[in-house]
């Protein structure tokens, strides 16, 4: 049994509303796309790990950042949610990330841009 995940039609017909419109060059497989964010996302893995069959992996990477950046997802997750009615089961991610304890010194050395113009 393969773990690659495939939506059907049905699913990508739900949410292809959401997607930007192509602007002259045509654009890869929105499912073959799709399928490759999700597949990264779901299995934890880094977007060059990503099955061959998903596309190159810059592909992914572009149409995520910028899928994120213009709100298409968060878009997408809204109109699913809505869709759906209450939900049956909340769940809470207990996740925490620790900090390097240099991490917090590595604006004042200029690793970083400073955020303010004054």
């Amino acid at each position: 049994m393969s773990d690659r995940f495939w939506p059907s039609k049905e699913q990508l017909a739900r949410i292809k509303p959401y997607f930007p419109l192509s602007h002259g060059v045509p654009r890869v497989d929105d499912r073959k796309v799709i399928s490759g964010i999700i597949h990264v996302i779901r299995n934890g893995l880094r977007r060059r790990d990503a099955p061959p069959v998903y596309g190159p992996h810059k592909t992914l990477y572009n149409r995520f950042i910028r899928g994120s950046k213009t709100g298409v997802f968060d878009r997408i997750f809204i109109a699913l949610v809505a869709e759906g009615g209450p939900p049956n089961r909340l769940m809470i991610d207990a996740t925490r990330l620790k900090a390097h304890r240099t991490a917090c010194s590595l604006l004042k050395g200029g690793i970083f841009p400073a955020t303010s113009t004054g």
